[in-house]
């Protein structure tokens, strides 16, 4: 059963003071700088905690053993700016990739403000996704179809990483076509925000993986 609030998505999933506090500083420069910057839909700035931060930290489950995340395409921070700004302190650090360089300039104006342990590449992904470390997990939201993903995540998805893919209503014609098209093994997970939505995990056959949550 999806959330319906922020509190209740706080108290089933334990988030911390020290996270919620951060949040606030993201969730303020997010207002700011929307007012001149199309960082997300207008619509949804009056829902962020839900349609946004909820949404990007409930996959911090599946990258709970990853001490190196990659984050493609990462927009105004969704996921892997959110799931950073979550693990503040733990030691991980997360590599995100926007080719916006506009966009940029909000993620860093975020991670110096909130002290989130983040690399941040202001290149289109194919051009920088050689450069990128060896990751325990590669997160995308909202970029591009999951057939699309896989491609453009594969040589990181080959050396280790979990794939996790947040996907809407359409996830299971997308989950179709992808595996059709690739040898890795798929699996799908519940939403925490959306009974619509899945969460995509992608693993290579030749790497052994594990996740933890549920999957279906």
């Amino acid at each position: 059963m999806p959330i319906r609030s922020w509190e209740e998505y706080c108290e089933r999933e334990s988030v911390s003071r020290e996270t919620l506090l951060a949040l606030q500083v993201y969730h303020r420069l997010l207002r700011d700088w929307s007012s001149t910057l199309n960082l997300v839909a207008p619509k949804t700035l009056d829902d962020v905690w839900i349609r946004h931060f909820a949404d990007s930290l409930q996959l911090r489950k599946f990258i709970a053993d990853a001490t190196t995340v990659v984050d493609l395409g990462s927009g105004a921070g969704f996921p892997g700016l959110v799931l950073a700004v979550a693990a503040i302190g733990a030691g991980v650090t997360f590599h995100l990739v926007e080719s916006d360089q506009r966009k940029c300039a909000f993620l860093r104006a975020v991670v110096l403000e909130t002290g989130a342990n983040v690399k941040i590449y202001p290149a289109r992904i194919e051009h920088v996704i050689s450069e990128l470390p060896t990751a325990g997990a590669v997160t995308a939201r909202a970029l591009k179809s999951l057939d699309e993903l896989v491609k453009l995540s594969a040589p990181l998805i080959d050396a280790g990483a979990l794939g996790v893919f947040p996907k809407g209503r359409d996830y299971a014609d997308e989950l179709t076509l992808a595996q059709a098209r690739s040898n890795y093994s798929f699996a799908c997970s519940e939403s925490l925000t959306s009974q619509d939505s899945r969460i995509v995990i992608v693993r290579s056959f030749s790497v052994r993986a594990s996740s933890t949550g549920k999957v279906e």
